[in-house]
Parts: structure tokens; C-alpha cells; sequence
């Protein structure tokens, strides 16, 4: 049987792009979405704290780890990493993050079914 992982992660963005990185996901590219699907990435979702650019990410999946390497090899992936840079700042404040460097994965610890 297989055991679905829930992750959740977080992020920050720029505080002056928040606006910008909304529109952005106005229209996720439809490549993007079908490499996520193809790679195991499902019931995956994002949300944002507007005041200070948190950005909270959520999926569901077989394998996160074998989920994000198989999507680290997509072109699309690298294409729209590269574009959403621009909005993301690391730990450390530095800003040009890329977003699948910067996650910062949450720790699971309890789940009502």
C-alpha cells in the first residue's frame, strides 16, 4: 500500500513584488502544470501572508523526494524557477532566490483523518 507524504513548506517573497508574483500565477504556464502532475506533485497548493511575502506551500505525494528530483529535470521547471527568482529572497535576505533552493520544508506532526 502506498502512503501518501503531505508536505508543507514555506518561503518569502520581496515585500515590493508580492503584487507582481500573483500575477504571475494568474496563468501558470500549462507545461508547467502538466510536468508537476506527470512528476507526482498533486493536491499541491499555495498561499500567501501579503503583508510580509510568506508564502506557504502545500502538496500531496508518493515520493517528495523522487517528486522534486524528477521535476528538477524538466526544462519547464528550470524556465519557470528562473523567471519566479526575481521575487523570492533567501534565508539570509539576499535576493534572486530560486524558489526550489529556498523551500523550507515543515515538519509533519500530527493529522486528523
Amino acid at each position: 500500500m502506498t502512503t501518501t507524504e503531505r508536505v508543507c513548506f514555506l518561503m518569502r517573497l520581496k515585500p515590493d513584488r508580492v503584487d507582481d508574483y500573483l500575477d504571475a500565477h494568474t496563468v501558470v504556464w500549462p507545461e508547467m502544470l502538466d510536468a508537476l502532475r506527470a512528476t507526482g506533485w498533486r493536491n499541491y497548493s499555495l498561499f500567501l501572508r501579503p503583508e510580509d511575502g510568506l508564502v506557504v506551500g502545500y502538496l500531496e505525494t508518493d515520493d517528495f523526494e523522487r517528486a522534486t528530483s524528477e521535476m528538477s529535470k524538466t526544462a519547464i521547471n528550470t524556465q519557470w524557477q528562473d523567471r519566479m527568482s526575481e521575487y523570492f529572497l533567501s534565508p539570509d535576505g539576499d535576493s534572486g532566490a530560486n524558489p526550489d533552493t529556498v523551500r523550507s520544508q515543515l515538519t509533519e506532526y500530527f493529522h486528523l483523518d
